[in-house]
C-alpha cells in the first residue's frame, strides 16, 4: 500500500470513527460517566497525573524546567523529549488498555496528549514522524504496534510525513519492564537498523511510556547513524525514577 493511499484510507477511518463518537453518546474510559464526543470526559483529564518542572531533554521532574545535572554530565543521544503525563494512575490504566486489552480508539486518545505537550515547545521546521519499532513476534503476538498506532495520529493530526518502513527493531530482546533498570541499556544495545537516509532531518519518535529511556537512547543513537541531525522523543507518560 503507497503512502498516499494509506494516508486517505487512515484519514477515512478517522473520519467515520469522529463522526460515530458525534452520534453516539460516549462514556468516560476512566468514570463511565458521559463525556460526549471524547474517550475520557473533561473532569478526568483535569485530574491526570502531570510532570511538573521536567528537564526538557529526559522529561524528568525536579528541575524547574532546566536541564537536569544527569543530561549535562551524561549527555543522551536524544535532544528533547515531551511528555503528556506521569506514567501514574489513571493513565497506567489507560495505557494497559489499549496496549495489552486491544481498546485501539484510545490511540486516538494518546495522539492528542502528546499533540497538546508537544506544542508546548516550539515545533522545528520540518519533522519526520517515526514509531518506535516492535519486534516482529511480539507485533503478531499483540496483533498492532502500539507506537505505530499513535504516531499515525500524531502525524495526520501535525500534518507531518511519517517514515514507516526502513526503521525497524532487528533483534528480539528481553521485555524491558521485566528487568532492573540497570540492565536495560545492555538488552537493547544493537536491537535496531534504519537503511532510510535521515540525513539533515528532525526526528520525533512516537512511543508509549518512557522508563528509563534505554530504549529511546538507542534508537536515538541508531537515528543519528543514519544522518539525523535532531531526535526529540514524544511519549504519553514518563515514569518517574524508583524511590529510594
Amino acid at each position: 500500500m503507497s503512502n498516499f493511499v494509506a494516508a486517505a484510507f487512515d484519514t477515512v477511518r478517522r473520519s467515520t470513527l469522529d463522526a460515530a463518537r458525534r452520534a453516539l453518546p460516549q462514556r468516560c474510559a476512566l468514570c463511565a460517566g458521559h463525556s460526549g464526543a471524547e474517550l475520557v470526559c473533561a473532569g478526568c483529564v483535569r485530574s491526570l497525573p502531570q510532570i511538573e518542572n521536567a528537564c526538557p531533554v529526559c522529561a524528568l521532574p525536579g528541575c524547574g524546567s532546566a536541564v537536569c545535572g544527569n543530561c549535562l554530565v551524561h549527555a543522551p543521544p536524544f535532544d528533547a523529549t515531551r511528555s503528556a503525563f506521569a506514567y501514574a494512575f489513571p493513565v497506567d490504566r489507560l495505557i494497559q488498555a489499549f496496549k495489552y486489552h486491544g481498546r485501539l480508539a484510545l490511540a486516538d486518545w494518546c495522539a492528542a496528549a502528546i499533540v497538546a505537550a508537544r506544542l508546548q515547545a516550539p515545533m522545528a521546521e520540518r519533522i519526520h514522524v517515526v514509531p518506535m519499532p516492535l519486534a516482529a513476534q511480539r507485533q503478531r503476538e499483540r496483533g498492532f504496534n502500539q507506537a505505530a498506532e499513535i504516531a499515525r495520529a500524531v502525524a495526520q493530526r501535525l500534518g507531518l510525513p511519517m517514515l514507516e518502513t526502513g526503521v525497524d527493531r532487528i533483534r528480539a530482546t528481553a521485555v524491558q519492564a521485566d528487568l532492573p533498570w540497570a540492565e536495560r541499556a545492555a538488552n537493547v544495545r544493537g536491537a535496531f537498523a534504519c537503511t532510510v537516509d535521515l540525513s539533515g532531518m528532525t526526528v520525533g519518535v512516537v512511543d508509549d511510556v518512557m522508563t528509563t529511556g534505554a530504549t529511546l537512547a538507542e534508537f536515538a543513537r541508531t537515528l543519528k547513524a543514519a544522518g539525523a541531525a535532531r531526535v526529540e522523543n514524544w511519549v504519553v507518560a514518563r515514569t518517574p525514577p524508583p524511590s529510594r
